[in-house]
């Protein structure tokens, strides 16, 4: 009987070709970006007019000497300005210092604490609806409000920290000087930035926090997975896109920060506070020399896609993969 049964054949599979890529026109007809070119064309021009074009002519006119008025000529001067920006701008590398600790400190704190907010109000607790609303409230309002409410805030002879340490004995208040202090100025302005983006940032994780997936939270906690382990392995991955998104919009946030800083120090003291966009204001608008401001402000384009487009970059290809 055992004659009779025939060993089974082991089947050979192929191994997997490298496959030619396909080419970008036939990925794109593919992908329906040529229909949708029609109904994109609008938006797209809008974006070329308002957004490409200006970067396209603050590039141009870091190349020139102008004063920003009709009446004085553009005089081309090449690369001076930025020769003049890194080797005689002293502001300059004060504000790049401010600049990218501020982006550092904002991928870490609002981030985190948007993060942990959202995790905490996604729960079936008591008022949650409420927690959101207050919480988000702040990203809503104008920066230039904010500004002067910390202003006020900060403000040592009546502001609320100063009459906190007043209540708590820690000497008369008079010498709580957040903003006039060179040390302590652009951490007591990056304070009211947290608390302006965390909100944000909440309300971002709490949409994709929708889409984890709840079969799979169930899954791992009857396989004993305790919270962490269910938020490392099953809620953290699935939020990969949401972060990606988070990320990128504070980067933007905060490279870009201008109103805070104008409304509570205006750089000070003693440009301790100065910040790339506003030194390029001030160069443009204040001191009239549009190719020193416009070249700041092409350093600061050249910095923004250096962060962004890498990190773009690999979580695309993680994602792929």
């Amino acid at each position: 009987m055992s004659k009779l049964i025939a060993a089974p054949r082991q089947i050979q599979v192929p191994a997997p070709r490298n496959l030619p890529k396909r080419p970008i026109l036939k990925r794109l007809t593919k992908g329906g970006f040529i229909a949708a070119l029609p109904f994109l064309a609008p938006a797209l021009a809008a974006y070329v007019v308002f957004v490409i074009g200006p970067m396209v002519s603050a590039v141009r006119l870091s190349l020139y000497e102008w004063s920003g008025f009709n009446a004085d000529p553009q005089v081309f001067v090449g690369f001076q300005n930025y020769v003049r920006l890194f080797t005689q701008d002293p502001v300059f590398w004060t504000a790049m210092q401010n600049t990218i600790v501020w982006v550092l400190l904002s991928l870490v704190i609002p981030t985190t604490l948007g993060l942990v907010m959202a995790l905490s109000l996604n729960r079936p607790i008591f008022g949650r609806n409420l927690f959101r609303s207050v919480f988000y409230i702040p990203g809503v309002l104008a920066p230039i409000a904010i500004a002067n409410m910390w202003r006020w805030m900060y403000n040592p002879n009546y502001g609320v920290f100063s009459e906190l340490a007043k209540a708590w004995n820690i000497g008369d208040g008079s010498g709580v000087t957040f903003l006039s202090d060179p040390k302590v100025a652009i951490y007591a302005i990056f304070a009211a930035f947290v608390w302006q983006i965390a909100g944000l940032n909440m309300v971002l994780f709490l949409a994709g926090l929708q889409s984890v997936s709840k079969e799979l939270v169930e899954s791992a906690r009857l396989d004993g997975a305790n919270s962490w382990k269910v938020f490392r392995h099953v809620t953290l991955p699935a939020l990969r896109p949401t972060i990606v998104v988070v990320l990128v919009l504070t980067i933007v946030h905060s490279i870009k920060v201008f109103d805070l800083v104008v409304g509570m120090t205006g750089g000070g003291p003693a440009q301790s506070s100065q910040v790339l966009a506003l030194w390029s204001y001030s160069q443009s608008f204040l001191q009239h020399d549009f190719g020193m401001g416009n070249a700041i402000a092409t350093v600061l384009l050249a910095v923004t896609l250096v962060l962004v487009i890498p990190y773009l970059i690999w979580s695309t290809k993680g994602n792929e993969d």
